[in-house]
């Protein structure tokens, strides 16, 4: 008889993660994800000692599937497609999103707090770079895009809504062209 198949820490992650694309963050338990794995829940409470801990490591997997989705840059204007694949995400990973954003994770987190974290210092400096703004500046802009590009993204995860991608880069670019010559002095 051959030896059983080893159950890994990574292979938990990676089922809970598909159990949350397609059904939701309340789907997500040991019984669901042994039964992914077609195994007892054993391995999955040897690898995790609660399903808080096991949730904690998929929130970590989501942040960076999330964060390489929006990150792909497809044109010469960078901030333009980070907010619009944030976006895109919210509509096509309603689950992702949600988990990701509306499940009280940043309690007792200021938005202000949220800017200054080392994983967006890059995404200031692109912002720097493409509107020519002070490292300030950057931030006050990226809190009102992010506030503007969040809000539509909430929209399409939350409810059945019809995307209009037309209608959404347009509203993007108003956005961030009044905020930017707000910024500026100049609107």
């Amino acid at each position: 008889m051959p030896p059983k198949a080893k159950v890994t820490r990574e292979m938990i992650v990676d089922a809970a993660f598909e159990i949350l694309r397609s059904e939701g963050e309340q789907a997500v338990n040991a019984r669901t994800v042994s039964q992914k794995l077609n195994c007892s829940t054993q391995p999955v409470m040897y690898h995790f000692k609660t399903i808080g801990a096991l949730k904690r490591a998929l929130y970590e997997k989501a942040d960076a599937y999330h964060t390489a989705c929006i990150t792909r840059i497809h044109s010469a204007q960078p901030m333009r497609d980070i907010g619009l694949n944030y976006i895109r995400f919210g509509v096509r990973e309603r689950n992702v999103f949600r988990f990701l954003f509306q499940s009280n994770e940043f309690s007792g987190t200021s938005l202000t707090e949220l800017i200054h974290v080392e994983a967006l210092k890059p995404v200031l400096a692109l912002l720097c770079r493409e509107t020519g703004l002070s490292e300030e500046q950057a931030e006050t802009a990226f809190r009102a895009l992010f506030l503007a590009v969040h809000g539509y993204a909430s929209m399409f995860a939350n409810n059945e809504m019809t995307y209009n991608e037309p209608a959404v880069l347009s509203d993007l670019r108003l956005v961030f062209d009044g905020t930017v010559l707000a910024l500026k002095g100049e609107g």
